[in-house]
This record gives C-alpha cells, sequence and structure tokens, in this order.
C-alpha cells in the first residue's frame, strides 16, 4: 500500500468522521436522545459485575420539567451557562490555579461540556476525550439553542445507579415526575451530579444535605431559565458564584 492509498483513507476517514457527526447533532436539535454511549456502557459493567444491564430513562420535554431543576444545575454546575458559548475560560484559568496546590485535581467543565460527553462520547478522561469532547461542544454551541442544550442535558445525564434524567430520578427516588419536583428536591438533585452513582439524592447523606443548602441560596442569584433578557443574563452571570463545591473541592475532574 503506497502512501498516496494511505493519505486517501485517512482523508475519507476523516471527511465521514465530519459529516456524520454534523449531521447527529443536526438531528438531535430535533430529535430527542433515547440512549447514549454511557447508558450502554454502564450497562455493560453492570452485567460484568454481575448486576441488572437494565437502566431507568425517560425523555420528557424541558416544559415538563421542574422549572426549578435548570436553575439548580446552573447554580452548582455552570454559573456563566447563560453567558458563556461552551467554554467558561475565567472557570478554567481560576481551577488551573487552583490545581497548583491541590492533591485531587478539579474540573471546570461546562453544562455544554458536560452534554457533549454524555450524548457522544465515553466517560473515562483523557486527552483525546477531551478533544472530541471540545469539537462536538463547539458543535451544539453552534446548531442547538441554550434551551435544547438544556433539555437534553437533564435528560441524559447521570442521576444516579443506572438512572439517567431528570424524569427517572423522580420516579424511582421521588415517586413524582419531574414537572413536580420542588425547589428542594431539584437542589438535592444537583447537589448530587458531581458522584449521583455515590451520592442519593433520595437519601441524602450530611455532605449531600449541606450542599443543597448551599445550591438552595445561590438558586436565588440565578436568573430565571429560559433568560429572556439578554443583559440581565449578562449582569447577572458574568460573575463566577462561590459555595457550592461543585467548582470547588468536592466537584470531581470531568
Amino acid at each position: 500500500m503506497n502512501l498516496k492509498r494511505v493519505l486517501l483513507i485517512i482523508r475519507n476517514i476523516f471527511l465521514f468522521f465530519l459529516l456524520s457527526s454534523i449531521l447527529a447533532v443536526v438531528v438531535y436539535r430535533f430529535v430527542p436522545v433515547y440512549v447514549t454511549p454511557l447508558m450502554v456502557i454502564r450497562s455493560v459493567e453492570n452485567t460484568m459485575e454481575g448486576e441488572s444491564s437494565g437502566w431507568h430513562h425517560q425523555w420528557v420535554p424541558l416544559k415538563e420539567i421542574s422549572k426549578h431543576l435548570p436553575i439548580a444545575v446552573i447554580a452548582s454546575e455552570d454559573n456563566r451557562f447563560l453567558s458563556h458559548d461552551g467554554f467558561d475560560f475565567k472557570e478554567i484559568q481560576k481551577a488551573k490555579e487552583e490545581n497548583k496546590t491541590r492533591k485531587k485535581p478539579r474540573g471546570a467543565s461546562t453544562i455544554s461540556q458536560q452534554t457533549a460527553k454524555n450524548v457522544f462520547l465515553w466517560p473515562h478522561s483523557s486527552w483525546i476525550r477531551k478533544g472530541f469532547e471540545a469539537y462536538f461542544t463547539i458543535l451544539i454551541e453552534f446548531f442547538w439553542s441554550k434551551e435544547r442544550i438544556m433539555e437534553i442535558y437533564l435528560n441524559s445525564i447521570e442521576m444516579g445507579k443506572s438512572i439517567y434524567g431528570a424524569e427517572a430520578v423522580a420516579q424511582q427516588h421521588f415517586h413524582k415526575s419531574a414537572k413536580d419536583l420542588s425547589r428542594e428536591e431539584c437542589a438535592l438533585i444537583a447537589a448530587s451530579l458531581p458522584n449521583p452513582r455515590i451520592y442519593h439524592s433520595g437519601k441524602p447523606s450530611a455532605y449531600v444535605k449541606n450542599r443543597q443548602q448551599k445550591i438552595l441560596r445561590l438558586m436565588k442569584l440565578m436568573p430565571a431559565f429560559p433568560e429572556t433578557d439578554k443583559k440581565s443574563v449578562d449582569k447577572t452571570t458574568n460573575k463566577s458564584v462561590k459555595g457550592t463545591g461543585s467548582r470547588s473541592s468536592s466537584k470531581k475532574k470531568r
């Protein structure tokens, strides 16, 4: 096989990936995400450990999710979600400085980055995955609205052991639908997100309850979602709010 043929194959693979990834992002702009790579990977892991391979997941539109939950996850995970374009460079720089003296490095992934990872990629961190994550983050920020990113995020992220999305965690942990979740329950769910397989929002530990209280205080400072007043968004979100712990010692590296 000569060099020219090798380069042709590489070019074709690159073009196929480029076109197929863009197509997938465009399709998911309109079509619900029923299955993600993470769901399949966790299912295989559970099977190998002798546990059930099933999972709990039910897609619901954003309008059928409690209005408190988007605000809770913004307060907990990504204060500048409404104002950045997928990457929070202020938070990245802050994490970089803090990690110089921390024993356990913390990440600074935005909701957009987490959505890109959960929908298109695998969970284990590496520089290769981070590269793909950045690529898909750019795509979804370009093709999707903030409302669509939040809708898919709240329907696809892991919220408990074999539990994915707001409706599933509402049913499994609180025995109600996602639209009926209270402000306090939404804060508990957000408090568990750094490691939802360990932190149980339905049976919160003292640590989770402490995070819940911090998130509840921060929720009062967050703008309504969806936010229609851009000036209000910029004024409120351009300042990173401290105190949740999700962007400090408790947030795992993503």
